[in-house]
């Protein structure tokens, strides 16, 4: 490639991080300074040396920047899990405003599950197909939008529709948001550091948490306007994702093995400098000259430039481009894997979210004592708007047993390298199950109070495991796409959870409780079919 069009790549590139940056104040874009951008290749006397994705990231080096990767990614994930968790929290207030009944909770807790079932395919496809860091930004910035215009909502089927276009942008962010930190670690370091992201999970859950404790308890005023604390509530859970997509778009790189594998070494070069001038930055080294061996994505935009006779044949070929990454998930060699990660999905989606989504509800029914599935009168549908106040305790209690993730998530970070994801899934799902089990027995609040806490400290090594090993078990071209597909059946787990609480909560609790327990039981067998990927190389 000639020095002159490495040069024209290079300013091509959208924003980084700050450094080697300047501002052209004529058109108020973001250029890359030339010096600092001009990656030629130099001519040492010597052949210049060829280096594989994992060889680059290891000339880059490991500090800095993937520091700031982790603060910047991690906020996204903890925007997806405030996003996802505000509902549960504004349940016990807000089914008195809307007039709710049990099945009507589940159906607004499965909307957003529905909307991320859809959004999680699409925006996974594009993201292989068009880059990482683009969709991350649109995903992130449907999901703030259209989260903070449900607050204003004035009827529960505007809030339910609101909530759904809220969960397609969440549907894209999660996996993205896996396959792109992935992308710039080494090999020796992946492991933890994905651990470490996820725990920003429990981050957004004590975010959501806490400020369901200090906001809807409270009484709110604009003027001499008295607003609903819940709405209040809803409007600033969505600051989050849009400052998080703010974030991206000014500040963060594309994934440099999508650029190698999309055939933009220049672009990917330049990725690498940052990364190695942050990282070592206090060292006084010099960027090592190489170039890279770079590819280009298996039927990535084949159908672009295709002709058509008919809206028909456009609409047909669309359709069996996007399948086409499923059908190679379903062949072999990946066959096994993926049969295995569908049932693992499925079932730790359906036990998670089908439960932890009700915590709050069921925490209001034992507040004056005894067992979740034994006090009932509280879900009676609401008449006119007469509903026993909710006591503030409720918020305290889903604060903590948001905190109780902490354990879980430390012992993912120091150990999932030296033990692996597979076997952290196999152990934590079926303990999870167990836990399970004995919350249906519980006679309690305080029993019930310590179960939900070991559930949610086991569960999260469970997540954490399977962000770990779904990152690793397919390669470059495929691993957004077959994240966004298992997430997808994920949320339809996870809609059939809150549906069957919904019904069966007020009248056979005991159903619900002990289906989660034995899916999380199955979920742990079905793992053990997943290949060991500790330490593994990205393809």
């Amino acid at each position: 490639m000639s020095r002159r069009a490495e040069s024209a790549d290079a300013e091509a590139v959208e924003p980084l991080l700050p450094g080697g940056l300047d501002r052209d104040s004529h058109e108020g874009e973001i250029i890359f300074d030339r010096s600092r951008a001009n990656l030629s290749h130099e001519d040492n006397g010597s052949t210049q040396r060829r280096l594989t994705y994992e060889e680059a990231v290891e000339e880059a080096g490991f500090g800095l920047f993937h520091r700031l990767l982790l603060v910047a990614c991690g906020w996204a994930n903890a925007s997806d899990a405030v996003e996802i968790l505000c509902v549960s929290f504004l349940l016990p207030t807000a089914r008195c405003d809307l007039l709710l009944s049990s099945s009507d909770m589940g159906l607004l807790t499965a909307s957003i599950f529905l909307g991320m079932m859809v959004g999680g395919y699409l925006w996974g496809y594009l993201a292989d197909q068009r880059g990482r860091r683009q969709v991350l930004v649109m995903s992130l910035t449907v999901n703030g939008v259209f989260g903070g215009l449900a607050s204003v909502a004035p009827w529960f089927w505007l809030f339910l529709l609101l909530r759904f276009i809220s969960g397609v942008g969440v549907g894209g962010s999660i996996p993205v948001i896996f396959s792109y930190f992935s992308e710039f670690l080494p090999r020796l370091r992946r492991g933890a550091m994905i651990s470490a992201l996820a725990t920003f999970w429990m981050g957004g859950n004590i975010l959501a948490a806490g400020l369901a404790w200090l906001v809807i308890p409270r009484t709110w005023a604009l003027g001499g306007l008295t607003l609903q604390s819940w709405r209040v509530f809803v409007a600033l859970c969505s600051i989050p994702s849009l400052t998080s997509a703010l974030l991206f778009r000014l500040l963060l790189p594309e994934s440099p093995k999508f650029l190698m594998e999309a055939g933009r070494e220049a672009e990917a070069l330049h990725v690498f400098r940052l990364m190695f001038e942050l990282n070592q930055r206090d060292k006084n080294r010099r960027f090592p000259v190489f170039s890279l061996c770079t590819g280009s994505m298996p039927g990535r935009e084949s159908w672009v430039n295709q002709s058509w006779t008919s809206c028909w044949q456009r609409t047909s070929s669309l359709c069996k481009a996007g399948l086409a990454p499923v059908r190679q998930m379903f062949t072999s060699p990946l066959r096994t894997r993926s049969v295995a990660l569908l049932v693992v999905f499925y079932c730790i989606s359906f036990g998670y979210y089908g439960l932890w989504m009700w915590f709050p509800e069921l925490f209001n029914r034992v507040e004056d004592g005894g067992a979740p599935c034994s006090n009932v009168s509280l879900s009676l549908p609401v008449h006119n708007n007469s509903c026993n106040p909710v006591k503030t305790a409720v918020y305290m209690e889903g604060f903590v047993v948001a905190a109780s993730n902490l354990p879980g998530n430390i012992f993912t970070i120091l150990l999932m390298d030296s033990i692996g994801g597979r076997t952290l899934l196999c152990c934590s799902l079926v303990v999870s199950g167990i836990s399970v089990f004995f919350i249906y027995m519980v006679q309690s609040k305080a029993q019930s109070l310590l179960l939900f806490c070991v559930f949610g400290s086991i569960s999260v090594i469970a997540w954490n495991a399977l962000d770990v090993v779904g990152t690793e078990l397919y390669p470059t071209h495929l691993r957004s796409s077959a994240l966004g597909f298992f997430t997808g059946v994920g949320r339809v787990a996870a809609i059939m959870g809150n549906v069957v609480f919904g019904r069966l909560v007020d009248t056979e609790c005991a159903v619900p409780i002990l289906l989660v327990s034995a899916l999380l039981l199955i979920g742990g067998l079905a793992a053990r079919l997943l290949p060991q990927t500790r330490q593994t190389e990205l393809t």
